[in-house]
């Protein structure tokens, strides 16, 4: 199985953008290692807005120091490229067009106004595993919002 860490980005990675951010990740998972042990791992952009990581730990588990240099390159990635990855109270939502990302505080409105629904599709970006990554896609009634409901 793999471990998993998800990054939901406020601007969409495109372009420059996405060419940058993809090379800083590509070269990070390169070298990444964990008690001097190379890691297994990728890094990937999905759908213009999430960051992806994953260690294949069949191989060799990340370890906390290790977990601790994907932060940094990720706080980095933020500063450099003025984003927001690692701001847990950003919602991303699957529309017809994308994904469309708003504040969890937003989610209220969203409903009363008929703009989200028991339905919409959420992104889970807590998942910490390949089985969760793969339904990673759940009903807005089957995630922590629909106490919004």
């Amino acid at each position: 199985m793999k471990k998993v860490w998800i990054y939901l980005s406020d601007k969409e990675l495109k372009g420059e953008l996405l060419n940058s951010v993809q090379k800083a990740g590509e070269e990070f998972v390169k070298s990444w290692k964990a008690h001097e042990m190379p890691l297994s791992a990728t890094f990937e952009i999905v759908n213009d807005r999430f960051i992806v990581v994953s260690v294949d730990e069949t191989q060799y588990n990340a370890s906390g120091c290790s977990i601790d240099k994907l932060l940094r390159l990720v706080k980095q990635l933020e500063a450099d490229h003025k984003l927001q990855l690692l701001n847990r109270l950003l919602v991303g939502y699957k529309t017809t067009n994308g994904v469309e990302v708003m504040p969890a505080s937003s989610v209220k409105e969203k409903l009363r106004s008929k703009q989200l629904d028991e339905n919409t599709l959420i992104y889970n970006v807590a998942a910490s595993n390949s089985n969760e990554y793969a339904q990673w896609l759940q009903p807005l009634k089957e995630t922590w919002l629909k106490k919004y409901l």
